[in-house]
């Protein structure tokens, strides 16, 4: 299968943003009918074709038992809807790749229920609607660097960076002697996204979040 790669050697100026860990690849357009690969061929973050969806490897786990036949066990993600499934295949047993395009591009700003984005490449601009970003609003700032996913010409929806920090808009203060050790409370972020941290943190900081669920990971001084 033929690729072809627009603006993998384009150059873009040195900003800073509050995200790290963020890896984009080159926006790819693949032309040509992939060919069918088994199980054999697994890996985490393959994207497969199934009953007619897409789905994305999570987990898989090749098993070999002492007597029947050998299996692999594998948990999916519906790229189209986030959900999750649980699958066991026959080993060798064949499937179709799913070629899931990623484009490179930054977001701008909101206007209501839409969110307006600037291709990295050629500054082509893009408007999605809420349900095209889906869940990945409440952690979109201006200026953040995303992909956008897209399968058969279908938008499945929008990937922020793996990490970000953000200011807490709204917390309950916290009380003397709370620890890192201490209980957890509520925290509205900038964004409206509501996320658990723990009960030291206080308005007005910075906190660093994982954007694939949600989760405190630490405060930022």
């Amino acid at each position: 299968m033929k690729c072809r790669l627009q603006g993998a050697n384009s150059q873009a100026p040195e900003r800073r943003f509050r995200y790290s860990f963020l890896r984009l690849r080159p926006n790819t357009m693949c032309r040509s009918i992939p060919m069918a690969i088994s199980t054999a061929d697994f890996k985490t973050g393959l994207t497969i074709e199934f009953e007619g969806k897409v789905y994305q490897i999570l987990e898989f786990q090749h098993v070999k038992p002492g007597k029947g036949g050998a299996f692999v066990r594998s948990r999916l993600r519906n790229l189209q809807t986030g959900t999750t499934l649980e699958r066991t295949w026959r080993a060798g047993e064949s499937m179709e790749p799913a070629i899931v395009e990623r484009r490179n591009v930054e977001f701008q700003y909101r206007d209501g229920d839409d969110f307006h984005f600037m291709d990295m490449t050629d500054f082509d601009q893009l408007q999605l609607n809420k349900a095209q970003v889906g869940d990945a609003a409440k952690f979109l700032i201006d200026n953040t660097p995303v992909q956008v996913t897209t399968w058969k010409n279908t938008i499945l929806g929008v990937e922020p960076p793996q990490t970000m920090e953000f200011r807490v808009a709204q917390t309950d203060p916290g009380l003397r002697g709370d620890t890192a050790q201490g209980g957890s409370k509520p925290a509205t972020l900038e964004t409206g996204a509501v996320v658990t941290v723990p009960l030291f943190v206080n308005e007005g900081e910075m906190i660093r979040v994982d954007t694939r669920t949600g989760a405190y990971l630490e405060r930022v001084k």
